[in-house]
């Protein structure tokens, strides 16, 4: 199948990440789903994609709430009748404070979406792609350097995070038999309107404040074109793109 007869899914549409891989995916020839909380967002999406958006439906979305992902996945089939590639790229993180001053709320905020939320729209994606004509498809899962090594007081993004590489290697795994591969793509410091404080200047390990190198975003959309496009008997199970330059890779 070509991308022109390929539909997808991305949570977390109408901005960052989501929104940058949404125009990338139409502008490919996908037809596309977009979801998020806010419609007036994913409808913005939509119209800066031009004619490419005719191809495009925005569902509001709540990927934490069980029935609001089932109402997601059904309005998919209705509109596409398939599904070839979701993008779980959905999150959201707690106040940058030590992990003993956070609330149960803000630890359950952050783990109903990074992790419950990528779960049930995996466990949706199966049942649909494991039952089309043909059979199959591809799961990406938006990791984040996170998923390696955290940020001073992240605890829950980062517990979150690592916990979705295991449910990458399970969805990769679990999936094979019915023609499924999930990969996880771990981005750091991608600029976006969400991470402009990582420029201005964000806590290191060491307890200082320092600004970090970043890049442009169009290099996360190449990448996950590029995981997108390959046959379903090839997967990238893992990749990283980051800014060359940030603390990541050995010692700071």
């Amino acid at each position: 199948m070509s991308s022109n007869d390929k539909v997808a899914l991305v949570t977390g549409a109408g901005s960052g990440i989501g929104k940058h891989a949404a125009l990338a995916l139409l502008g490919e020839g996908y037809s596309l789903v977009l979801a998020g909380r806010r419609m007036e967002r994913l409808e913005e999406t939509i119209g800066e994609a031009g004619a490419d958006g005719a191809r495009a439906l925005a569902v509001a979305t709540d990927v934490g709430d069980a029935q609001s992902v089932a109402a997601l996945f059904a309005a998919t089939k209705e509109r596409f009748g398939r599904l070839d590639l979701l993008f779980n790229n959905a999150g959201t993180g707690a106040p940058a404070i030590g992990m003993e001053e956070l609330s149960v709320e803000q630890w359950q905020a952050v783990v109903d979406i990074n992790l419950t939320g990528v779960f049930f729209c995996t466990q949706e994606a199966i049942r649909m792609m494991k039952s089309q004509t043909p059979m199959g498809g591809r799961i990406i899962n938006n990791g984040s350097v996170s998923a390696a090594a955290p940020r001073p007081n992240s605890a829950p993004y980062t517990a979150t995070k690592h916990a979705i590489t295991g449910l990458t290697k399970s969805t990769s795994l679990d999936g094979r038999k019915y023609d499924i591969a999930c990969g996880q793509i771990d981005i750091g410091n991608a600029a976006t309107e969400m991470t402009q404080r990582i420029a201005e200047g964000v806590a290191q390990a060491n307890g200082e404040i320092a600004s970090e190198p970043v890049m442009d975003i169009d290099n996360v959309s190449r990448a996950i074109l590029y995981m997108a496009s390959l046959p379903l008997d090839a997967n990238a199970q893992f990749l990283t793109i980051m800014a060359t330059k940030m603390p990541f890779v050995g010692r700071g």
